[in-house]
């Protein structure tokens, strides 16, 4: 279980995040859905504290942190948490000098301080796991967008969080190669998998989130189950912005968008 309750998160005057109180149920795949800007980058990113939060809770599991302005929260504190997550970036991340499987074991080894060939072992599980065993050995400039992808979700896999969180995990690849990444996560989904995903790719949620969550200048417009969400929308700024997603490119070009 990951609860989120009252997050408030500023950058200076700026408020990105306002009083955002959401509950994501263990085994569920959630979808962080809206416009640029509208704060469900930074929210996936409070749940691991890659940003800290200004006010509010954050718990996973067993453990929670409460979050106040002008307060320090402790570096141990946030790494019990940060640690029952895993992380699938827009572009990547991998390391360039290290080759598929070290992408994936190097954390096991230099964080958890596994032995190497347990992390090894457990990285050639990972590949097979997201269809790259054959890729093993291949340096990252030699992957393609697709591929380098599916190794940063094995490598996010690898110490078996909680939660995988992926942000826009296919806003970088043509459809072609964000195929090969939805299928990896529809995978992960049937399997029980909790994830919780910010992405403008209405394929990507539609195919294999439960809830989703519309959020608009900070603020959560409507939540509920996706299928609800992306064909039948309670809220009217919730259906204008399915609609810009539903638009066909010659509809968007003919109406000026």
């Amino acid at each position: 279980m990951i609860e989120l309750s009252h997050i408030e998160k500023k950058f200076g005057d700026h408020t990105v995040l306002n009083d955002v109180t959401v509950t994501f149920a263990e085994g569920s795949v959630t979808a962080l859905v809206g416009p640029s800007g509208g704060g469900k980058s930074t929210l996936l990113r409070c749940i691991n504290l890659l940003e800290i939060p200004t006010s509010g809770r954050v718990r996973i599991g067993d453990d929670a942190i409460d979050f106040h302005p002008g307060d320090k929260v402790g570096w141990a504190a946030i790494q019990r948490l940060r640690r029952q997550t895993g992380m699938v970036f827009q572009n990547f991340q991998l390391f360039p000098h290290r080759t598929a499987i070290d992408n994936v074991s190097e954390a096991l080894t230099t964080v958890l301080k596994w032995p190497r060939e347990r992390a090894l072992q457990r990285a050639r599980e990972l590949l097979e796991k997201v269809g790259l065993a054959h890729k093993a050995e291949a340096w990252p400039a030699t992957l393609s967008g697709g591929q380098q992808q599916r190794v940063a979700i094995a490598r996010a896999l690898a110490p078996s969080p909680k939660v995988l969180l992926c942000d826009e995990p296919t806003s970088a690849l043509d459809p072609e190669l964000s195929g090969e990444v939805v299928e990896v996560l529809a995978q992960l989904a049937r399997e029980g998998t909790t994830m919780v995903i910010a992405t403008h790719d209405l394929r990507l949620a539609s195919t294999i989130a439960q809830e989703a969550i519309f959020l608009d200048a900070g603020v959560v417009v409507e939540k509920g189950l996706a299928r609800d969400i992306f064909t039948n929308p309670e809220r009217q700024r919730t259906k204008r912005f399915i609609a810009t997603l539903t638009q066909k490119p010659t509809e968007q070009e003919g109406s000026g968008i």
